[in-house]
């Protein structure tokens, strides 16, 4: 069925492009200036969507261990995942239940994690195992002081957590079964090759960039070249988005050689897998996948992007994941050259372009922005972000479960 749907879609961007056209909008959008500069708008954000709703925490791949485990700050709350020895996946807060300090930093590969305050020690399922000086310090019930856990989910070689240890929102509910899709590009079993972190500006502002093609272009004619395409179509899953340009050719890469195929000369089960999955995946709030090809095989760069300390600074992990391990000198000089390639376009001229639009914007001499009919991405994620602001716990229960019922249809 998932393979199904991606046919569908390719040939919808086949059509598309040998008739020279895309999808619109209905209208241009406008969108509030200050939705991007107001502060208090900006720490509702924080809470509601990212204290709230399920993120992408991780590639499955950066885990692949029993015993690996991470730390992370995520708006404030200290999040520690762990794989476990059954293979699943544990999300903790990662704050001893004695005195609220963190159990682990950074990441690793640890059965166990003890305070480095009183030295209480707990197992990597969470588990209170050991009350340092127990005797003197009283009896205790270690069972009800576990690490506090997350909802935690895992799936297409991903995993989400959801930053609020009371939530009822399923994940699954809210991926819409956008996961089911995103198992084309068969994450499991990848590798992480590479990751690194970088500044960026408004979390919005950064997030825009990964839903338009219209300045593809413009803003990287050094990079991608003027002749790159700047036209693409949405498919909508929910609040997440699939954006890919319409055209009736596809690029085959292979070994040295590219390829150009005709789409249109080719039936459904001769289409490639890679095929399938071009373009931008976004995972609401805050992910881009992309694919490319370098060291020789296939690979893709996750983009995890999370709102910073203040309204106009975020911070983005780019994650490379290639399908095999490189394995030769040649493979893994291509491999680091693609890698930091895609940090020169995100750093030096995406993120670069959004720090100066956003210092201009805070002059708040502009009232609006706008998003044309094509850039429909744009005007999707602004709705939703408003909409899930603004929802109440309750509601945000039957906005997922209308999507999930809609997505199985």
């Amino acid at each position: 069925m998932s393979r199904d749907k991606l046919i569908a879609m390719t040939r919808n961007l086949v059509a598309h492009g040998a008739a020279d056209t895309m999808e619109y909008a209905d209208e241009v959008v406008r969108v509030p200036a200050s939705a991007y500069t107001d502060e208090a708008l900006f720490e509702l954000e924080k809470r509601n969507i990212f204290r709230r709703l399920p993120l992408m925490v991780a590639p499955s791949c950066e885990l692949p261990n029993p015993g690996d485990y991470k730390a992370m700050d995520i708006c404030g709350v200290p999040l520690l995942l762990t794989r476990q020895r059954d293979g699943s996946v544990g999300a903790f807060l990662n704050m001893c239940t004695h005195r609220g300090n963190p159990v682990a930093s950074g990441s690793g590969n640890a059965s166990r994690f003890t305070c480095g305050y009183h030295g209480w020690t707990f197992k990597n399922d969470g588990d209170l195992v050991g009350v340092a000086s127990a005797k003197d310090f009283g009896a205790v019930d270690k069972a009800a002081l576990c690490l506090k856990r997350f909802p935690v989910y895992e799936s297409a070689g991903l995993i989400w957590a959801t930053l609020d240890p009371d939530s009822k929102l399923s994940i699954a509910d809210y991926l819409c079964g956008y996961d089911e899709l995103l198992k084309a590009f068969e994450f499991d079993g990848w590798t992480l090759f590479a990751q690194r972190t970088l500044a960026g500006p408004n979390w919005k502002t950064a997030y825009d960039g990964y839903l338009d093609f219209y300045h593809l272009p413009v803003l990287h004619a050094n990079t991608f070249g003027s002749d790159f395409y700047n036209r693409a179509n949405y498919f909508a899953f929910g609040p997440h988005q699939r954006l890919s340009t319409p055209s009736k050719f596809a690029i085959k890469v292979s070994g040295e050689d590219d390829q150009q195929m005709d789409l249109e000369a080719l039936a459904d089960e001769e289409l490639p897998q890679e095929v399938l999955v071009q373009g931008v995946w976004t995972i609401f709030p805050h992910i881009s996948i992309a694919s490319f090809y370098g060291g020789g095989q296939r690979g893709a760069m996750i983009s995890q992007l999370f709102p910073g300390d203040k309204v106009g600074e975020s911070y983005t992990t780019q994650f490379y994941v290639m399908e095999n391990r490189p394995e030769t000198e040649a493979d893994v000089k291509s491999a680091h050259e693609q890698f930091d390639f895609l940090e020169v376009v995100v750093r030096d001229e995406d993120y670069a372009t959004g720090k100066r639009q956003h210092q201009a914007l805070q002059s708040g001499l502009m009232k609006e922005v706008l998003f044309g009919r094509n850039e429909r991405g744009g005007q999707v994620f602004h709705q939703w972000v408003e909409r899930l602001t603004n929802a109440s716990d309750a509601e945000l229960l039957d906005i997922f479960a209308a999507e999930q019922r809609e997505a199985a249809e």
